[in-house]
């Protein structure tokens, strides 16, 4: 059986909530790579460049509890997406803005790690 993880609702996201979160270089790194990624799902292994297996995952632990992130289990893995709809719901325009400086503020080889591989096998 597949294990559920937990996330706010759409209503539940709080600005307070999202805001801490996204107070971390890493965290916001994390968010211009989901974004330029596109509604592509990404795995966790695909951000080992920002930090080891433990750090990104306490990393994406912080953005799924605050509602910027889904993650979703696949097996072993875990399938991590942009919640546009919901943010853009909550708060209009807030995501598009946080976005463009997060990705103005990653180096090219943050946002070009080749990470095409993994995600051309669907890992």
């Amino acid at each position: 059986m597949t294990e559920y993880l937990d996330h706010p609702t759409a209503e539940d996201i709080a600005l307070p909530a999202v805001l801490t979160a996204l107070g971390d270089e890493t965290r916001l790194a994390i968010i211009a790579i989901l974004a330029r990624n596109g509604e592509k799902a990404m795995t966790c292994g695909q951000f080992l460049q920002l930090g080891s297996k433990t750090a990104i995952s306490y990393h994406v632990a912080k953005l799924r509890e605050a509602g910027i992130i889904h993650v979703r289990p696949d097996g072993t893995r875990r399938l991590l997406t942009l919640r546009r709809d919901d943010l853009e719901h909550r708060f209009p325009g807030f995501l598009d803005s946080v976005v463009t400086s997060a990705v103005a503020m990653q180096t090219p080889e943050v946002l070009d790690y080749p990470a095409a591989p993994e995600i051309a096998r669907g890992m």
